[in-house]
């Protein structure tokens, strides 16, 4: 199962996300859900950095069954960055969600 959480800050804006696993609804290599999480939070994170212009701290590891990635703003970013980053990452978050909606068995979305 993928889990995907998602931090938010005292004023409700996200701060960073995290997700782990595999989906494990197809056999490697064609499981569906895997690649449509991977390719929503791959592309959140490189446009963090291109249209945020600014580097996000970003955490990978392989080593985790079905990958592990980590994905948290910097604090020295000015507001005009802060926003961008902020409409990234609730559409990465309500895209997540609608994923985690038609397969729950296999992704598990948690905000605080």
């Amino acid at each position: 199962m993928i889990h995907a959480f998602f931090k938010r800050n005292e004023e409700d804006k996200i701060v960073s996300f995290e997700v782990t696993g595999h989906a494990g609804s197809g056999a490697y290599g064609t499981d569906i859900v895997c690649a449509g999480v991977s390719a929503l939070t791959i592309g959140a994170t490189n446009s963090l950095s291109v249209l945020g212009e600014f580097t996000p701290l970003v955490e990978t590891n392989d080593e985790v069954e079905g990958g592990y990635l980590f994905v948290e703003l910097p604090l020295e970013i000015n507001e005009k960055q802060f926003i961008t980053a902020q409409i990234l990452l609730e559409s990465l978050l309500l895209s997540l969600k609608s994923i985690a909606e038609e397969y729950p068995e296999y992704v598990k979305l948690t905000r605080n």
